[in-house]
């Protein structure tokens, strides 16, 4: 059996979204085509308190972490609702930070190191165009981004806390005074230029992990036709031996 090297992508909606055209997922596996299997398990409308029973089924021991290269965490757009508009999905932020904290520890005790860990912080919220996106569905506004920068920093601070790489979308597409509109397609979810902006930050903190990950069979011209069997498995042979 071939076996690639895995990278998971946990999440809500924006993880869901990111293998859409041009998504900052689906522009992770290209870069990565032929050296990992990238998995999207992002789940819409998630949060972190649904989410830290979820991830032991998804990597149940340290024999299925063997295959993991890395794997980012990226959730916060849905807890920090607000819990008077939409308790569904609410999680207070001291929880909030907890959860993140038992996904972490939950990782490290299958022998993921952090060093293979990336926590993602939600983006900001644009509370005008998001509070149109409710009240075309029948809601009243429901998130704020001063709140949701609170729960950013709280996602900034495990990081911290773990020694794992943080991108703490919330500040960094704030940062000078930056018009973080053109990141949001509907206030909240990411547009292509926000898919571009977490993939431009996101990918040198993988490639520093993965970069160095040898291509899966070799190149075609270094196939013998004389032996293809052979020379097509060499490598893969070489690294069990």
């Amino acid at each position: 059996m071939i076996s690639y090297p895995r990278v998971l992508l946990f999440g809500d909606s924006i993880t869901q979204f990111a293998f859409e055209t041009k998504g900052w997922g689906a522009t992770l596996a290209n870069k990565l085509v032929r050296k990992c299997d990238v998995l999207n398990r992002g789940l819409s409308g998630y949060n972190t308190r649904w989410a830290k029973h979820i991830l032991p089924k998804l990597i149940p021991d340290s024999a299925s972490a063997a295959e993991i290269a890395a794997v980012t965490i990226f959730f916060g757009a849905n807890d920090s609702s607000i819990r008077e508009e939409n308790p569904q999905q609410h999680v207070p932020l001291e929880e909030y930070t907890e959860n993140l904290r038992s996904m972490v520890q939950y990782l490290k005790s299958v022998n993921i190191k952090e060093e293979k860990i990336v926590l993602i912080a939600p983006p900001p919220i644009h509370e005008p165009s998001w509070e149109k996106h409710c009240f075309m569905k029948g809601y009243k506004l429901n998130r704020l981004n001063a709140v949701t920068g609170t729960y950013a920093r709280a996602c900034a601070q495990v990081g911290d806390e773990y020694g794992a790489d943080v991108v703490d979308l919330w500040t960094l597409m704030q940062e000078a005074g930056s018009d973080f509109t053109v990141y949001l397609s509907d206030g909240l979810h990411l547009s292509q230029e926000g898919n571009q902006f977490l993939e431009s930050k996101l990918w040198p903190l993988l490639e520093k992990k993965l970069g160095a990950l040898p291509f899966i069979l070799p190149y075609w011209n270094d196939v013998d036709n004389n032996n293809p069997e052979s020379s097509l498995f060499q490598s893969i042979t070489e690294k069990k031996d």
